[in-house]
């Protein structure tokens, strides 16, 4: 929606560039992740100079490393985060990670369960891409990762959003980025994401990729071949054609008994963030409701 905003200029999505947690690996893809400060720029250089840009990567919150990276580079940044209710976000990050070739345990309870096996080096997927983004309780400390900006930045350059707010009144959001970012309040057309789905093979989607793709050098010849005479652009936009007929469904409704029991684990860290927030999230998010 952002870049609809003529004084914006928000280029493709994820590069990532901050986030040297999962630079060290990375899937192939057209743009590359950036491997220095002017392959960053690079992604941007289609802004206009009275522009201001916009880099949208949500790892930057997970990372350890992200914040101080970015106030080094750009002292004077403006941050943006993100918060949605932990639960119901964790199982769409499960999702989104068994899209991404991260994750293979299609089962949500069994993946979650698996954190500490995978933490002494137990059933990790083999061939994961981003082995430490799998811990999965790592990616709702919102209180802590919402410390390590505040620490870099000055509080009026850190704005705290919450999906439900967004939700409800896509414009008020809207506008309140807007008034943030120091820039023109215009109408926006409202944009809906993509919906969430479900891998159903995790497997035949990975081989997909290595197939299609050109990744890890499976299927020889015929790899080879794919890789010569289809741009990568065109093998991305077949793999997503095949993934969604072969490989992608609506996802199922979640374990409601499992998900009460997740809620009553994350309770705390909503608690913690309530009072960093000064603002009642666990009531908003049904917390008070937890036995």
């Amino acid at each position: 929606m952002l870049a609809q905003h003529p004084q914006i200029f928000v280029g493709e999505k994820e590069p990532r560039y901050f986030v040297p947690e999962m630079r060290l690996r990375d899937f192939r893809r057209i743009p590359e992740t950036p491997k220095d400060l002017d392959e960053y720029k690079e992604w941007f250089a289609g802004a206009a100079p009275e522009q201001i840009v916009g880099d949208v990567s949500p790892a930057y919150l997970w990372s350890k490393h992200a914040a101080e990276l970015i106030a080094q580079a750009q002292p004077e940044a403006r941050i943006i985060a993100f918060l949605r209710e932990p639960a119901s976000f964790l199982r769409s990050l499960h999702m989104q990670w068994l899209q991404s070739y991260c994750e293979v345990e299609t089962d949500f309870k069994k993946a979650l369960a698996l954190e500490e096996p995978r933490r002494r080096g137990e059933k990790m997927p083999q061939n994961t891409y981003w082995p430490n983004v799998l811990f999965y309780s790592e990616h709702v400390r919102y209180v802590e990762q919402l410390r390590r900006y505040r620490d870099r930045f000055p509080r009026e350059r850190v704005l705290v959003l919450i999906y439900d707010d967004y939700k409800r009144d896509n414009e008020a959001t809207v506008s309140t980025v807007l008034r943030f970012l120091d820039v023109d309040e215009i109408p926006i057309r409202v944009h809906r994401a993509k919906p969430t789905v479900e891998v159903r093979a995790p497997r035949v989607n990975s081989v997909l990729r290595q197939l299609i793709v050109g990744d890890r050098g499976v299927a020889g010849a015929l790899n080879r071949s794919i890789k010569t005479l289809t741009p990568m652009r065109a093998r991305q936009g077949l793999l997503h054609t095949v993934r969604k007929r072969v490989v992608f469904a609506e996802p199922r409704p979640p374990d409601e008994v499992f998900m009460a029991e997740l809620r009553q684990r994350l309770k705390p860290e909503v608690v913690a963030l309530s009072e960093y927030l000064e603002r009642d999230l666990v009531t908003l998010w049904g917390y008070d409701e937890l036995g």
